[in-house]
């Protein structure tokens, strides 16, 4: 049909690139994380069954489940993205005393509230970029906490100079995906 527009059309058919992307974590505003990749975690609803006489049927649930945060990230000349990570899982844990978690609470660094029992997490944005690197949509992560950080093999038989990168994977409560358009 000539002269006909279509309403809800895409207007823009531009794809999206894998390549358009930046994290940060607000609790950690000096650290970039030189995050490498990146992904936004898998969402899905449960379902509950409704009895039939001939076949149950699924209906929509009530619970969101959501997958871990993952990012990979080039690790810093003098370790310091890599340590933050570290020293926040030790923290977490306090393996040794339990003065390592009182001193992630009471770190200097954060700028969180003082005394804030939620010291010990920290919100955490992804934002998307478009062809032009402009922002398109972000992705906050609140409450985040780590839950495992990979190792850093060193070699020094390697032929090649090969810059370290790391991985790290994150708990969080919910994220909330808006537009920036």
């Amino acid at each position: 049909m000539a002269g006909c527009s279509w309403p809800n059309q895409i207007s823009n058919r531009n794809f999206l690139s894998g390549i358009g992307f930046k994290f940060n974590l607000a609790k950690y505003p000096k650290v970039d994380f030189f995050c490498n990749t990146a992904k936004i975690p898998e969402i899905s609803l449960a379902t509950a069954s409704q009895p039939s006489y001939l076949k149950d049927i699924d209906i929509p649930g009530e619970k969101l489940t959501f997958g871990d945060l993952t990012i990979q990230f080039l690790v810093d000349e003098n370790m310091e993205n890599y340590r933050t990570i570290h020293d926040w899982l030790y923290g977490l844990g306090f393996p040794e005393t339990a003065k390592q978690y009182d001193d992630l609470i009471k770190n200097t660094d954060d700028i969180t509230q003082p005394d804030d029992p939620n010291r010990a997490f920290a919100d955490g944005t992804l934002r998307i970029l478009n062809s032009n690197f402009n922002e398109v949509a972000k992705v906050k992560f609140l409450d985040l906490f780590p839950v495992s950080l990979s190792s850093l093999d060193f070699d020094a038989t390697s032929t090649d100079v090969n810059y370290f990168t790391a991985q790290a994977t994150f708990k969080y409560t919910v994220y909330q995906l808006t537009s920036s358009v």
